[in-house]
C-alpha cells in the first residue's frame, strides 16, 4: 500500500530483496565450492517444489543467496514508500 510520500518514488519500489551474493559465490564455479552447502541449501527449500534441468545451478537462486527481505522491508517502510500488506512464500521455483 502506498503513502503520499509515494509519489516521490513515482509509487514504485523495489520488486525483490536483491542480491547478497553473486551467482558463482553461492553456487561455486570451476572446481571452486559455493558459500552456500547443499544441507543450507535443502533445508531453505523445504516445502517449495524444484523443477530444473540443470541440478549443478540451483544454488544459484537459493534464498540464501539474496539480502534478508525483513530488513529490505523496514528500509522500505522507514522511507515512507510502502507499506507490506501481504507475505508471500514461493510454492515452486523454475530454473533452467
Amino acid at each position: 500500500m502506498g503513502y503520499p510520500s509515494s509519489k516521490k518514488s513515482f509509487y514504485s519500489v523495489n520488486h525483490g530483496a536483491g542480491r547478497r551474493l553473486s551467482r558463482s559465490k553461492a553456487a561455486g564455479k570451476k572446481g571452486r565450492p559455493g558459500l552456500i552447502s547443499d544441507k543450507a541449501f535443502k533445508d531453505s527449500m523445504q516445502g517449495i517444489h524444484l523443477i530444473t534441468k540443470d541440478q549443478r545451478r540451483i544454488k544459484e537462486e537459493a534464498p540464501g543467496a539474496y539480502k534478508d527481505i525483513d530488513e529490505v522491508i523496514n528500509i522500505v517502510v522507514a522511507a515512507g514508500l510502502a507499506l507490506p500488506v501481504a507475505r508471500m512464500r514461493p510454492l515452486a521455483v523454475l530454473k533452467g
